[in-house]
């Protein structure tokens, strides 16, 4: 069946169409009822569930607490207030460090298989972290409340000691470390918002505290690991992460949203009229990018040079004080990874130099196509605007879900006696740490937002290319003649998509996005059983393990090209995406020989250029990381890493965007060969002429670069 019945045949097809249509509208208002905002449902999570989920928040009632930035860096006092938070009481708006007042409780929080963890310790929000005196014992009190007539702002002039005001019995009660005044014996240094304590006691501190009769403070290496441990844990980690990206949004903004867009035009207009010059400066720049990224995840490393990522708020309580994160060795381990990646580039750029010559070929086939369909070059500006508030909305609400949460009392069986100003006597119950939990629906938002993500993005991307081969598929089926062509062809494929397709482009992205999340969910599941290793079958296990994750790795991959080339069928026949994918594949197989060496090098040339793009991005973004704005005490970030990695991988998804206009226009075209062939026994009538002349004379370009 020729073209020409093909494009015939749609008014057959559109009732077909029509009807697939009636029956996904019925399915999404399905859809629409089951996630209704009714609160008498509560089957899912939407962005219409989130807002009426955290309309239903009290952050005054204390049950939830809801703030990007103080529920993801800062701690809990013993209170259960978030330091920081206006709403809290008392009022710790200006009180952001966490302090832990009992020496005891947090040596005693280090110990193995001791009942107290370091969550409930006896902690205290304060402006900064107290520093020991050699001519007086200072002290950190409670909050003033109850008998004790002060208030906080005199409190706060007093250095949190009120100590003189005392009766006999609450001095009594302060020596015996139960309050409600607390010595500081150990110098303490601002680490991420939480008072990282030194090993070695203040001797004058301690001599003082000796001798007005308190009890033994215990001293040594576990108090400092303690801090450090609670500090450094995994999900402390995450959360700074977190905050980290949400405090660098104008170097996203810039390197991971303006900044790529400006670099693919560029470089989509640079291939237009310079092909030859563009693939050698592409390869020359991934090196060059490449290497230098690498040589800055080596300085932030702290293995070249003396500008090592500090893990200190401020000024250190000493001058020798220091402490290696968990950020420091995630930097250490990217630089080496790093590292072998720019082997790997060098190595390829090697072996890629014999194959430019193919590689310009083909470019310029696609150059021809572009020139002659020329609004495709701003076309992709669309899908970005699209994607650029998607993701700006994503993350926020990204944010505002992590550092969403319960706020509970911990059940502990530790002795935690503490005076109750209230009360006006030491009570050793209810006197438990808080820790800030994540409810059964906020970890469904969570997943069901990480999923939407990925499945949003693949969508866009999908209608994307799909209208770039359709205006493509014009080019080709009126062999290369302008006047042949549809007015405006971008748009009519952009009508044609929408009117036709959509499910197609839904169905293809879903299918990618599952096979991703069960990826994800395995390797969640086995980062959760590691001990399984080391039992007896451990290897076994490890090796099914390793053995899913590349099966599925191979599915995806399989699937991704499945999906490519099925939209591109879907472009040009208009048919359904099961249909379109056999068909693509079937003209795949069938000409792999033909057209396997054109493709697979232009594709190779095309992936360079997005790395380069999204290397430039990073690049960017660590100068941008590394001015004194992202230093200073309230807008210093952990690490550059998540910053860093988000620009990158936005870069290439929007370098994607723009880059999938000549990666389309080649498989377009190169697909269109095939159907043309397979329909006019082997001869195709179509080709424009230099894509003939490219394919005819392959067989000598082999023979040129051997």
């Amino acid at each position: 069946m020729g073209i020409l019945e093909i494009m015939g045949s749609r008014k057959h097809e559109e009732a077909h169409m029509q009807l697939r249509q009636t029956k996904l509208l019925k399915a999404m208002g399905v859809i629409q009822y089951i996630f209704s905002v009714k609160p008498r449902l509560k089957r899912g999570f939407g962005p219409t569930h989130l807002y009426f989920f955290t309309k239903k928040l009290k952050p005054k009632d204390h049950a939830f607490y809801v703030n990007v930035k103080r529920g993801l860096l800062y701690g809990l006092d013993y209170k259960g207030n978030v330091c920081g938070n206006k709403d809290s009481d008392p009022d710790v708006r200006d009180l952001e460090v966490r302090y832990w007042q009992n020496p005891n409780q947090v040596y005693q929080s280090g110990l193995h298989k001791n009942p107290l963890n370091l969550v409930d310790a006896r902690s205290i929000c304060l402006k900064e972290c107290p520093i020991p005196s050699d001519e007086a014992l200072n002290w950190v009190c409670d909050y003033p409340e109850g008998f004790m007539k002060l208030s906080m702002e005199d409190w706060l002039d007093r250095n949190y000691d009120y100590y003189e005001f005392l009766g006999a019995e609450e001095r009594n009660s302060s020596l015996q470390l139960q309050g409600p005044c607390y010595p500081v014996i150990f110098p303490s240094t601002n680490v991420f918002w939480s008072c990282q304590f030194t090993a070695h006691a203040s001797n004058a501190s301690l001599r003082l505290w000796k001798q007005m009769g308190g009890v033994g403070i215990d001293e040594g290496d576990i108090i400092v690991k303690s801090i450090h441990t609670t500090i450094n844990s995994h999900s402390a980690v995450f959360k700074r992460y977190a905050a980290d990206v949400g405090k660098a949004w104008p170097v996203l903004i810039v390197c991971g949203g303006l900044l790529p867009l400006f670099l693919s035009v560029i470089w989509l207009v640079m291939i237009r009229y310079f092909v030859g010059v563009m693939t050698w400066v592409t390869i020359l720049l991934l090196n060059i990018l490449t290497f230098s990224v690498t040589m800055f995840f080596y300085t932030k490393a702290g293995w070249i040079g003396h500008d090592t990522i500090s893990t200190v708020i401020g000024e250190s309580a000493e001058d020798s004080f220091e402490t290696n994160g968990t950020e420091l060795d995630h930097l250490r381990a990217i630089a080496v990874l790093m590292t072998i990646i720019l082997v790997i580039v060098i190595l390829s750029t090697i072996a890629l130099i014999r194959r430019v010559l193919i590689a310009n070929a083909v470019l310029k086939v696609a150059a021809k196509a572009i020139g002659a369909i020329r609004t495709m070059i701003i076309f992709p500006i669309f899908p970005y605007v699209i994607l650029a508030i998607f993701y700006m909305y994503w993350v926020g609400a990204a944010l505002y879900l992590l550092s969403s949460g319960e706020i509970r009392q911990n059940d502990c069986n530790a002795d935690c006696c503490a005076y109750d100003l209230v009360a006006k006597k030491v009570k050793c119950d209810d006197c438990c740490g808080y820790s800030i939990h994540y409810t059964h629906h906020i970890s469904l938002a969570i997943i069901f937002h990480i999923f939407g993500c990925y499945w949003i993005t693949q969508f866009i991307i999908a209608c994307s290319l799909t209208v770039i081969a359709g205006s493509v598929s014009s080019y080709y089926w009126a062999g290369g003649e302008a006047s042949e062509m549809p007015f405006l062809p971008v748009i009519s494929s952009a009508k044609r998509l929408l009117r036709y397709s959509l499910g197609s482009m839904a169905f293809g992205s879903l299918v990618v996005s599952i096979i991703e999340s069960i990826r994800y969910i395995l390797e969640s599941v086995r980062r959760r059983l590691k001990h399984v290793e080391a039992a007896p079958g451990g290897c076994i296990a490890k090796m099914m393990w390793c053995s899913a994750q590349c099966c599925l790795g191979c599915a995806e991959w399989t699937i991704k090209f499945v999906n490519r080339n099925a939209y591109i069928m879907i472009a040009i026949t208009g048919k359904s995406f099961c249909t379109a994918a056999g068909q693509a594949t079937g003209l795949i197989m069938n000409n792999i020989l033909r057209i396997g060496a054109v493709n697979v090098i232009g594709d190779v040339i095309l992936f360079l250029g997005k790395i380069c793009v999204s290397l430039t991005c990073a690049l960017f973004a660590f100068l941008m990381l590394d001015t004194h704005r992202y230093r200073s005490a309230h807008n210093k970030i952990s690490s550059p890493l998540f910053p860093v990695l988000a620009c990158w991988s936005i870069g290439y998804v929007i370098a994607s965007l723009f880059f999938a206009v000549v990666e389309m226009a080649i498989d377009t075209i190169i697909l269109s060969f095939c159907q043309d062939a397979e329909e006019h026994q082997g001869i195709p009538q179509y080709a424009p002429p230099l894509l003939t002349e490219t394919l005819r004379n392959h067989s000598e370009m082999q023979r040129l670069t051997q």
